[in-house]
């Protein structure tokens, strides 16, 4: 998988930002080795499923499959979270699964 970045464009208007997403969040918190990337990815996706963190959620539903995981296991851990986290979020979290797998089946 290649390495994870933050969008080049926020360094004009955050470039201390961009800095601590790349070096602190993308090259120490994903690569320590206590984690797999892919648990890492459902372990992130889940979270912000719960947290109805939509707009970050389709970067990281991708990333999620590129680590390892399944639509069908993505599907189950949405699925689980309905019941914990709510229904709406959820739903909007499928939704956007069902858009990458669509795409990725195209």
């Amino acid at each position: 998988m290649p390495k994870q970045s933050a969008p080049k464009e926020l360094e004009t208007i955050a470039p201390k930002l961009v800095e601590l997403t790349n070096d602190v969040l993308f090259s120490d918190i994903w690569e320590r080795p206590g984690l797999s990337p892919r648990d890492r990815s459902l372990v992130t996706v889940s979270v912000l499923a719960a947290l109805y963190r939509s707009e970050q959620l389709p970067y990281h539903l991708s990333v999620a499959l590129e680590n390892g995981l399944s639509v069908d296991e993505l599907s189950e851990a949405i699925t689980h979270l309905a019941f914990y986290a709510g229904w709406p979020n959820a739903m909007t979290a499928i939704n956007q699964l069902k858009k990458i797998a669509d795409e990725r089946d195209a």
